[in-house]
């Protein structure tokens, strides 16, 4: 309601001043303008004089604007009031029948039961389930390969260079994998990864019978599992800070051991029933029917600290791929790959991953196979045998990553918490595998639970070397991971072959088997305990 008053001393708002120049009045403007912050209406000037009008008092003006602002804050609350109350009977209707809904109840009820878990959980959540996945792709080969080599007439040599195959793609996929995951973002890059290697083990069954063919599906395999634990560790870098990031990468990646332990126990009476194929076909549409599931499943918010999510950005449907694309090369360019190397940090990650993955792989791939010939056991005993380790390594990785959490809350240096982690990984597998090895005359299951125990403890990787790549540098950690895992993945290919032909040479589990990884458990530890550190760094191209 506007109304028209004289301007005076008390700041009413008309007035009507009379200058003897243009110069004057448009300073008055200028003045009333700086001061006066009001709706004013346009000036009726001439030579000699200057008129204006504004619309009421500013006091006015203000109540206005509260009573205007206060009427949206209870219209918003109504309607959220009638939401959740319209929200509860339709529930009580549905639970008791319609009219039977109380609209006076006094508690909300959540529904879907995920609803109020929040965004990062449920991202890990799923993405722990792909791992879950991915490692039933990797151990169905090392059962169908019994099976498959009798078909076929593959002797060992040949059985370790299509078991090594998957390992090839594995090593050439990861530090694409890193770097694709620092620009395009974890989500993306895992969504690629899943739907590549689930395509591809379902193909296995039409290819085995073609060499090439065979070695290039695994190949295939390898790269979309390769891209995972970057993958991975970028969503985990971006999302989850410092005090809850040993349980988040020990629950992703302790997916990897449940899935060993699914693949191991559902194989045999795959195979058995319906043929070795079944389990390729089986295992790779669940990959499938994920990928469709995951795109349901929103973004987490990035946590404080975390690396910077100006990767997704440019990955907008605003962006051309041509722009995409110079990004691309650019980011390359901007990786300090000169200060990675430099760092004795780093060097101890890269030897570290290389050794753990020397006895973790050699035996993932052969070890269903040592319980068949060795200790003579059928294929269903050998492959629930074989379960036992990975099944042992659910239960010790959750007690260390609440180990490795609880100490670094109370204050105990994140470096020394990691080194202790890994040497215990490194350190147990290595004792359990000298005793198994000797002529001892041990019966067979006392071999299987030495083996068990010591493979199982080698889980507190997962809070000790997992874990550095973020603790230095989670801006990074994704490429840091990537080169470490390339690295790591040399062993899948030369140690699975080499296991093989050893094993065609010496005819020695102890010698093709066992003491290689010893050798290398061993050495890990004392690179680690030399040279490790989780210290934050800040890598530049100017190092």
């Amino acid at each position: 309601m506007a109304r028209l008053v004289t301007l005076k001393a008390d700041k009413s708002l008309w007035a009507e001043s009379h200058y003897k120049t243009h110069h004057q009045a448009s300073t008055f403007n200028s003045y009333l303008k700086q001061y006066y912050p009001l709706n004013v209406l346009p000036f009726k000037h001439t030579q000699h004089n200057l008129k204006f009008k504004v619309t009421c008092r500013v006091r006015d003006k203000e109540i206005e604007n509260l009573i205007e602002a206060q009427k949206k804050v209870n219209r918003f609350r109504a309607i959220e009031e009638l939401d959740q109350k319209e929200g509860l009977v339709k529930t009580l209707e549905d639970e008791f029948g319609e009219g039977k809904g109380d609209k006076s109840a006094g508690f909300e009820w959540n529904w879907p039961p995920l609803k109020n878990i929040p965004q990062r959980y449920k991202l890990i959540g799923t993405t722990s389930l792909a791992f879950v996945i991915c490692n039933m792709d990797k151990v169905n080969l090392s059962v169908a390969i019994i099976p498959m080599s009798h078909q076929f007439g593959w002797n060992s040599s040949t059985a370790g260079l299509v078991q090594s195959s998957f390992f090839w793609g594995y090593a050439l996929s990861q530090l694409p994998g890193g770097w694709l995951a620092k620009i395009f973002g974890g989500r993306k890059v895992l969504e690629v990864g899943v739907l590549a290697w689930s395509l591809a083990t379902a193909l296995v069954p039409f290819l085995a019978g073609y060499m090439p063919g065979l070695v290039a599906s695994r190949i295939l395999v390898g790269m979309g599992e390769g891209v995972s634990p970057s993958a991975a560790t970028d969503l985990i870098a971006r999302s989850i800070p410092l005090e809850e990031r040993s349980r988040a990468v020990s629950f992703v990646f302790g997916g990897l051991s449940f899935g060993s332990v699914m693949g191991l126990l559902l194989a045999p009476p795959l195979i058995q029933s319906y043929g070795w194929e079944s389990v390729f076909i089986i295992f790779g549409f669940l990959g499938i029917a994920w990928f469709l599931a995951f795109q349901f499943v929103k973004d987490g918010e990035p946590s404080a600290g975390g690396a910077s999510t100006s990767g997704h950005l440019f990955f907008s449907e605003k962006n051309s791929w041509i722009g995409s694309l110079e990004e691309l090369e650019g980011s390359l360019k901007d990786v300090p790959w000169k200060a990675f190397f430099k760092s004795k940090a780093v060097w101890a990650m890269i030897y570290a991953h290389f050794c753990g993955s020397w006895g973790h792989y050699t035996c993932l791939s052969w070890l269903p196979t040592y319980f068949s010939e060795e200790l003579s056991l059928n294929l269903t005993e050998a492959a629930w045998v074989s379960v036992l380790p990975p099944l042992a390594s659910i239960f010790v990785t959750s007690i260390a990553a609440q180990l490795a959490d609880y100490l670094i809350t109370k204050g105990v240096d994140t470096t020394r918490v990691r080194k202790t982690c890994q040497t215990i990984s490194f350190l147990s597998p290595a004792s359990c595998m000298i005793l198994s090895s000797l002529d001892l005359g041990l019966p067979p299951w006392e071999v299987v639970t030495i083996l068990t125990g010591g493979l199982a403890l080698s889980s507190f990787a997962l809070s000790g070397l997992y874990c550095t790549h973020q603790d230095i540098s989670p801006e990074y950690a994704s490429i840091l991971l990537g080169i470490t895992n390339t690295v790591g993945a040399v062993p899948g290919i030369v140690g699975v072959a080499l296991t093989g032909y050893l094993l065609d040479s010496t005819h020695s589990w102890s010698m093709s088997l066992f003491a290689p990884s010893i050798f290398f458990y061993l050495t890990g530890t004392v690179v680690w305990l030399t040279f490790a550190s989780s210290k934050p760094q800040t890598f530049s191209k100017r190092d």
